[in-house]
């Protein structure tokens, strides 16, 4: 019995320290967006007559905001005949009619516009902008996704960074139209600020590998050849055409001041399969270009730091792997003395867990220095939340390990701004819905667990395990409950989204 206890003990402390070495990267990342965040770009010069722009917009069953996005992209600060709009339509909906009677309107009012649409859908959102690039006629190619509303300045803000010739990508900050909507859109908004504003940030002005983020960037149409163009044997071709114009030794540039906003999932189940697929999709790429990475001649520290960035979502299944362990070490631990324990364990915490809410303070006060205070109250929702998922993404990163093949499952938007409103689109038959599975369920047992683990450490007066324990079954009956509101709102009617 005794040598059992060991190996669970031995097995969970191994766990936590592969935890803790993600955890030290974020600290990482901080530490290197305080020491360049200050460094702005600025561009080498000014075009002196402005270059053509084509504008892609892949949508794919986007009824309720293609008519917004087009409108934006009516309103651009640009030059008429300096712009060739492209919206990328792979609809079998409703869409499609949509974006015809948009696109006619914009032809009217003097743009170079057209609607290609595709009926197979081969390679889905990297196939239909591969497609699009054969008759891009700009040097310069802007992507907007469909939930995205641009700022009227925002191709002045950036096409005069391609005045150096090394530059291949510019890269603008997510904003988020409904941040403020519930209590789901404001936790993401809380993550995506960590991913944008601190990893992005810092990676950008220290010289190491930088990303793409599938939207709200302009390319430079010669880099995208260079580099081999769009592939679609992953579910992230963002991240894949990134690295691979990287390798080729093309420059990006990130400029976190300039904002294009977005909308953000308001469900669970929108969440979840937009989750599913990026984590996936970064663990494909992982395998896909991490070998080149180690054979280019990019510095070391630049290499580690990529790997650190590619294998990240393996934190997912190590935390998989946590909650199965948690409880046997909770009733079968060795004995040991109170300072061996704390040796073992306040390190470990400060890195584990302790960097993940640096982490998310630390973006909060970069982005609302005068109401950063009113972010910070929902991190125990943002860690509950983050525990909820690990099965979700767990299960991507094992479907990308085994090769298992999956559709690109598209993230449902109903355009929505930052308050509810008597228009917005329900939840019922005739909405998007993202795509099901049996991971609510799974997710409800965890919850079923883990409130038992919790309220026997409270009864056996072990208030620190009950404490730390608190936001494990409060984040599986979150994810599991909202989707299983989901489909009872579907079942049973045209609710309105909550």
């Amino acid at each position: 019995m005794e040598s059992l206890k060991w190996i669970w003990y031995g097995a969970y402390v191994l766990v936590l320290l592969g935890l803790s070495g993600y955890g030290c990267h974020r600290l990482c990342i901080i530490y290197l967006y305080l020491k360049h965040s200050w460094r702005q770009p600025k561009p080498k010069g000014e075009f002196a007559e402005l270059p053509l722009v084509t504008i892609q917009l892949p949508v794919f069953n986007e009824m309720h905001v293609v008519e917004r996005l087009l409108t934006c992209v009516a309103k651009l600060d640009y030059p008429k005949d300096k712009m060739q709009i492209q919206l990328l339509d792979d609809s079998t909906d409703e869409t499609t009619e949509i974006s015809r009677v948009e696109i006619n309107k914009l032809k009217a009012q003097g743009f170079d516009a057209d609607l290609i649409h595709r009926t197979d859908r081969s390679g889905y959102k990297a196939g239909a902008l591969e497609n699009g690039l054969k008759s891009a006629k700009g040097e310069y190619v802007f992507i907007l996704d469909a939930d995205f509303v641009p700022n009227p300045d925002v191709l002045m803000k950036t096409v005069h960074y391609f005045t150096d010739d090394q530059i291949g990508l510019i890269q603008t900050r997510w904003g988020h139209l409904n941040r403020n909507y519930n209590l789901l859109t404001r936790v993401q908004a809380m993550f995506l600020d960590g991913h944008l504003e601190l990893e992005q940030t810092a990676r950008n002005r220290s010289g190491r590998f930088f990303t793409f983020n599938g939207t709200g960037g302009i390319w430079r149409k010669e880099c995208i050849t260079d580099a081999g163009g769009w592939e679609h044997d992953t579910l992230t071709e963002d991240m894949d055409l990134s690295y691979r114009a990287q390798l080729r030794n093309w420059r990006f540039i990130f400029l976190n001041k300039v904002e294009t906003p977005a909308e953000l999932p308001v469900d669970m189940d929108g969440f979840k399969s937009q989750q599913h697929r990026w984590t996936k999709g970064s663990i494909q790429c992982c395998k896909k270009v991490l070998p080149a990475i180690w054979r280019s001649k990019f510095p070391l520290y630049v290499k580690m730091e990529a790997t650190a960035h590619l294998t990240a979502n393996f934190a997912w299944l190590l935390l998989l792997v946590l909650c199965f362990l948690i409880f046997p070490n909770t009733k079968y631990q060795p004995e040991l003395s109170n300072f061996v324990k704390a040796l073992i364990h306040v390190p470990i915490f400060i890195f584990a867990s302790g960097s993940v809410i640096f982490f998310y303070f630390m973006s909060q006060k970069a982005l609302h220095p005068k109401t950063w205070w009113k972010e910070i109250i929902y991190l125990p929702c943002l860690l509950a939340l983050g525990i909820g998922m690990s099965i979700n993404n767990a299960r991507a990163v094992l479907e990308a390990l085994f090769n298992q093949e999956s559709g690109f499952v598209r993230t449902p938007k109903y355009g929505i701004g930052k308050k509810k409103t008597q228009t917005e689109p329900s939840l019922g038959k005739g909405s998007y819905k993202a795509i099901k599975s049996v991971t609510p369920v799974l997710e409800f047992l965890f919850g079923v667990f883990f409130l038992f683990v919790v309220l026997d450490a409270f009864l056996s007066g072990n208030l620190v395990s009950f404490i730390f324990l608190l936001p494990f079954p409060i984040g599986f009956f979150y994810t599991s409950i909202s989707s299983f509101a989901i489909s009872w709102t579907a079942a049973t009617g045209n609710r309105r989204l909550e």
